[in-house]
């Protein structure tokens, strides 16, 4: 299953070579002076299909504080695979990760750059409340998590945020099982006839 979601993706690391002394404690440029600053290379491990809003501008803000950290905020549009097991439908639960980190063609490894949650499950990973109403599922809440993974080349840090989802059945019992039922009893009603009422047998 692929799932589809709208995201304000925020990055956060310090480079000491842009501290700065003046009047103002943060500095925030624009995006022609965005693009002249190192930012880590993310991209989603699991994503299908991934698109920054560009309308009416390009939805990105980086803020420069005096002791070097930068924060860097964008909106994403990411369309990600969710494996799903489906032996307990219509009442089953699946977990949906997001996963990402440098990229993989030319990533950088943990000895230059490691990815860390600042903060914990509920403060790192935040959903809007109209943002999760879903017709067929429930979100029950989300989870953290980070691996690092080992190849010929170095190791390389993996960040997944997991979305846990329970089916509503009360979806399934209206759309699924009481047509079901009904076309079942329906069917059974013709028996219940006399067999010399043409014009009502005809009609079921």
């Amino acid at each position: 299953m692929e799932y589809t979601i709208d995201v304000f993706f925020r990055q956060k690391w310090k480079d000491e070579r842009l501290k700065f002394k003046g009047p103002m404690n943060i500095l925030r440029l624009n995006n022609l002076m965005a693009s002249k600053i190192w930012t880590p290379d993310t991209f989603f491990h699991n994503g299908k299909k991934s698109v920054a809003h560009n309308m009416t501008m390009p939805n990105k803000l980086l803020r420069i504080q005096d002791d070097g950290t930068l924060l860097y905020t964008m909106r994403l549009t990411v369309q990600a695979e969710c494996p799903m097991h489906l032996e307990d439908f219509p009442m089953d639960a699946h977990s949906c990760p997001l996963k990402f980190g440098s990229c993989k063609y030319d990533a950088y490894t943990t000895s230059e750059v490691t990815y860390i949650w600042t903060y914990n499950a509920s403060d790192s990973v935040q959903v809007a409340p109209d943002g999760s109403r879903l017709n067929q599922y429930d979100l029950l809440g989300q989870s953290i998590g980070k691996e690092t993974i080992k190849s010929s080349t170095g190791e390389y840090t993996v960040m997944t945020a997991h979305f846990h989802l329970k089916r509503k059945i009360g979806y399934f019992v209206i759309q699924t099982y009481l047509p079901c039922i009904m076309t079942v009893i329906l069917s059974q009603v013709s028996f219940w006839l006399n067999r010399e009422s043409v014009p009502a047998r005809t009609v079921f």
